[in-house]
């Protein structure tokens, strides 16, 4: 088979979020099972010198948007057994950063629709076509309005962020019948929705984990499409994202100042000597290390960390916050440094170094929340033998299994309320048993180090859905 992902982000050629990580990490994975796979991304300027330096341009095309006529050029690259496609204009992808600007509707407008108009330049026509979040969600609608009927997955990778616009911009921005708007595959609540109408025109719709494709009927997760979602029940899944193991290798990860496994693990108590020393914790090797490598932002739980700060502190540990945010948990956090000395570390930055060196050195790796579609950060933070706490729900509830009630297969701890209370009790747990029985601790550790996270099964299930809707368009 061949299968093109398109996305608007893909490690290593550009990333703002794990949306990247996925699209970096899958369609590799799917090319090692033997099927031919190519990705499509936007050549934006962030993408580096060493990678344009490897491109070959294949040819350029004219798009037709609206009243607009845009050139649009086709680089490629060959990259772990990927065919790497960038659609370049630099009036849309020259700029300061992915997203943000006041027209990013227009801007995917066009990547979709250019999308749509390259397939036949492409090396190899595709059997299937799997779009990615509301950036991409024009794919499917501007294939149905071609009359292809070429076989297209949607994957929502967070409900959040939808694509929502004025009814004009049907017409206007987009070059659409506004039938498409009347007779409601793009309409919701009074305004444009461009993933609704990916869901509604995409053969399957896949989400990141079982549990948060379960969430997705909810209205407290569904922010407004959970009508949508009983509407396609009946081709949505949820396949749970894997990790780049490649990558997430304490073993043969640069960035620690020594590399471990789960046989070897003297290497974790250099990385935590070492981080400890250079944050200015204090040195205290049997004292349980606590961290948080996350966005500063309510929905991630921040709010109960900070709430619980003074009952972390009482159970014993010590605590290193990386990220940015909201000022209010930014500025929490600060505090929090200055009234502990020696025991908590504000990094109010971001830095992939420094996160695999926390990963590297934490005991304990504390996720509380809100809501979480899939998550990466408990999947590395096992890789690298940080005991994870989480909240449950989405993707942390499908990948970490809690130890407190004596499961034999406990590879973290998990807690349900949303409650600085209910974070606090479960942090004690996980602390209790650091400090009172090491063996066990390490029996937990070790069963998060050794769990496959890798892509593999999950490249399976993809692979599955690809065939599926390829022999039923035959």
């Amino acid at each position: 088979m061949n299968i093109l992902y398109i996305t608007s982000e893909a490690a290593p050629f550009c990333k703002t979020g794990g949306l990247a990580d996925v699209l970096g990490s899958l369609p590799p994975a799917v090319a090692a099972e033997g099927d031919h796979t190519a990705v499509l991304l936007p050549l934006y300027s962030q993408i580096a010198q060493r990678w344009r330096e490897k491109m070959n341009f294949r040819c350029y095309i004219y798009v037709d948007l609206g009243w607009r006529h845009e050139y649009c050029g086709l680089f490629s690259l060959e990259y772990r057994g990927v065919t790497w496609y960038f659609a370049d204009n630099e009036r849309y992808f020259r700029r300061r950063g992915l997203y943000g600007d006041m027209d990013d509707g227009e801007r995917f407008a066009f990547f979709s629709k250019a999308a749509v108009a390259l397939l036949p330049h492409l090396a190899e026509y595709p059997n299937v076509v799997h779009c990615n979040d509301w950036q991409t969600a024009l794919v499917p609608v501007y294939l149905r309005d071609a009359g292809n009927d070429l076989p297209v997955v949607f994957t929502i990778h967070n409900v959040e962020y939808q694509g929502k616009y004025g009814p004009e911009t049907v017409e206007d921005l987009f070059g659409l019948n506004r039938g498409w708007y009347d007779g409601g595959i793009l309409r919701m609540d009074g305004c444009v929705n461009l993933m609704k109408g990916a869901m509604l025109t995409a053969n399957a719709v896949t989400t990141v984990s079982p549990t948060y494709a379960a969430q997705l009927h909810d209205p407290a997760y569904a922010c407004g499409l959970e009508q949508v979602v009983h509407l396609i029940d009946y081709k949505l899944s949820g396949v749970l994202n894997g990790l780049d193991i490649e990558s997430y290798d304490p073993a043969h990860d640069g960035s620690l100042p020594r590399t471990f496994d789960p046989d070897h693990m003297e290497g974790k108590a250099v990385c935590k000597a070492e981080l400890q020393r250079q944050l200015g914790l204090a040195q205290e090797p049997d004292t349980p290390l606590m961290a948080i490598v996350s966005r500063l932002v309510g929905h991630k739980g921040m709010d109960l960390v900070c709430q619980g700060l003074e009952g972390l502190m009482a159970a014993g540990c010590q605590l290193v916050v990386l990220g940015q945010g909201e000022s209010q948990f930014e500025d929490a956090f600060r505090w929090a440094q200055n009234r502990w000395p020696g025991r908590v570390s504000a990094q109010i930055t971001y830095s992939d170094n420094l996160s695999r060196r926390i990963y590297g050195a934490a005991d304990l790796f504390l996720m509380p929340s809100r809501s979480e579609p899939c998550g990466l950060s408990q999947l590395i933070a096992m890789r690298y033998g940080a005991v994870p706490i989480v909240r449950q729900t989405g993707g942390l509830n499908d990948t970490v299994r809690s130890c407190q009630v004596g499961q034999p297969d406990g590879n973290g701890y998990v807690f349900s309320g949303c409650t600085a209370h209910d974070l606090c009790q479960t942090v004690g747990q996980a602390v209790g048993l650091y400090r009172g029985d090491r063996m066990g601790f390490d029996t937990v550790r070790r069963r998060g180090m050794t769990e496959d996270f890798s892509w593999n099964r999950s490249a399976g299930a993809y692979r599955r859905i690809y065939q599926d809707l390829s022999r039923r368009n035959h």
